[in-house]
């Protein structure tokens, strides 16, 4: 099993930044790439961002492209999020997984993630 700990969420104003932070621990070593994603209310959940532990392949949601960045630190088995120039639309519950595949194959869709963590609120206020 592999847990996931998400942290960092919180209230911004629109313009303004934040970093979600995701720590995994247990059997990190079954999984190849991590991703986040979101959640507003009434809306199913998104996919944001993901990154391949070895090699540093990343994926982005076109919304984002150019305000978040997501990058990962082996050695402490943490997936960070930064998030510039937010917007309130980007108001959500964000959700950190991960998935044993290396595979651009499913890495955009939640079916593709076998494990997830408890999710962190961002609000952004206009």
């Amino acid at each position: 099993q592999v847990q996931l700990v998400e942290s960092g969420g919180g209230l911004v104003q629109a313009g303004g930044s934040l970093r979600l932070s995701c720590a995994a621990s247990g059997r990190t070593f079954s999984t190849c790439a991590m991703g986040w994603f979101r959640q507003a209310p009434g809306k199913e959940r998104e996919f944001v961002a993901a990154i391949v532990w070895n090699g540093g392949r990343t994926y982005y949601t076109d919304s984002v492209k150019g305000r978040f960045t997501i990058s990962a630190d082996n050695a402490k088995n943490t997936v960070y999020l930064q998030m510039n120039s937010l917007k309130p639309e980007d108001t959500a519950v964000y959700y950190c997984a991960a998935r044993p595949s290396c595979s651009i194959v499913g890495v955009t869709t939640a079916q593709g993630y076998n494990y997830w963590g408890q999710g962190t609120q961002v609000t952004v206020s206009s």
